[in-house]
């Protein structure tokens, strides 16, 4: 299978990288910084370029089985402009499935039905700038013809896999407060060879 993974050189991205490997998968990788990759394995293609750029994106996504988007807001509209050039090559070279990271911002509030969580008294965060870019990647996905998947994890520290974690599609599992970037990483590799949760978001959570 080919994989296309944006996002490869955060937190998350490059925690998926050694997974698709470690299974055979052919790995593409579009980074701006070709250095910061330091795995070094027969199966991954690096390919120095811009998730901003339409010529870079159309340019990786030819063969491309899934895409794997670990991008993150930037404090920018950097989520909602590259996802726009990604569902247009994902149409151009017909490809079906797309996996991102997102946030528990958008699954849907348990305290105020109708809302999503950043819009509600359920977020404690002051700043919803970051949950309303997630939620203009959340419409846009949902209005394409692409089977989507979006990971949506609460508080985020650095932390190993121990594969004992909840999810729950839209919503966040139930007094879950936080989730490593191990955890996260494999859960959302999982759904590679998953079609539990096509066209969802799962909140996953301790």
């Amino acid at each position: 299978m080919k994989i296309l993974v944006l996002g490869a050189t955060g937190r998350v991205g490059s925690q998926i990288i050694p997974r698709a490997l470690e299974d055979g998968h052919d790995v593409t990788i579009l980074v701006r910084t070709p250095d910061k990759i330091k795995v070094i394995d027969e199966n991954i293609h690096i390919i120095q370029g811009n998730a901003l750029n339409k010529n870079d994106v159309e340019s990786v996504m030819a063969g491309v089985d899934i895409v794997i988007s670990a991008l993150n807001t930037d404090g920018t509209n950097t989520l909602s402009e590259s996802m726009q050039l990604i569902l247009e090559a994902m149409k151009k070279e017909d490809v079906k499935r797309i996996i991102t990271i997102g946030t528990a911002g958008i699954l849907q509030s348990r305290v105020t039905p109708g809302l999503l969580r950043y819009q509600s008294s359920e977020s404690k965060r002051k700043s919803t700038q970051a949950a309303q870019e997630h939620h203009r990647v959340f419409d846009m996905l949902t209005d394409s013809e692409v089977e989507w998947t979006i990971v949506c994890p609460t508080y985020l520290p650095d932390g190993d896999c121990t594969s004992k974690y909840r999810v729950e599609s839209s919503f966040l599992p139930e007094g879950g407060t936080v989730i490593t970037v191990g955890d996260t990483a494999e859960f959302t590799y999982q759904q590679v060879k998953s079609t539990k949760f096509l066209k969802s978001r799962v909140g996953i959570a301790y």
